[in-house]
């Protein structure tokens, strides 16, 4: 599990590649993305099959981004996490959240040793939204039930 400083220094870094950034504009992933632009992230959509999200450049993956992300907010399905991880550390990343709001979300287990084991700072699971202030009822309850449970750093 992260801990909540892992959470706060991901959040603080402002320079953030959205990884599996959805084709579907009513896509939860571009909620996610539409929410951290608006909160003054400088937020890169990453997908191999688009070259633009909402009217900015999208890249096929995040070592072809320019100038390079500071973090990674991964919301691939499991299966691709694997390759992303490896394509973060290969650009330098140093600082991934693994999505997971239901379900498995990118969390794989293979994903969270590769970063550990490379020294990446890695999330593995949670949502965003359950962190931010003003997020909305939902989020902060659904983060509150996961934070009980112990599955959500205090």
């Amino acid at each position: 599990m992260a801990t909540s400083n892992a959470v706060a220094g991901f959040l603080a870094r402002r320079r953030v590649a959205l990884v599996g950034v959805s084709r579907d504009p009513q896509d939860f992933s571009r909620g996610v993305y539409r929410e951290l632009l608006a909160r003054g992230y400088d937020l890169v959509p990453v997908n191999p099959a688009l070259s633009e999200v909402e009217g900015r450049a999208c890249y096929p993956r995040v070592q072809d981004v320019t100038p390079p992300v500071e973090a990674a907010l991964v919301m691939t399905p499991p299966r691709a996490t694997d390759t992303v991880v490896r394509d973060c550390a290969e650009a330098g990343v140093r600082s991934v959240w693994l999505h997971r709001g239901g379900g498995q979300g990118a969390v794989s287990p293979e994903a969270v040793a590769f970063c550990r084991e490379h020294g990446m700072e890695v999330i593995p699971g949670a949502c965003p939204y359950m962190f931010l202030s003003g997020a909305g009822a939902f989020h902060r309850f659904h983060g509150f039930v996961l934070r009980l449970l112990g599955k959500l750093p205090a």
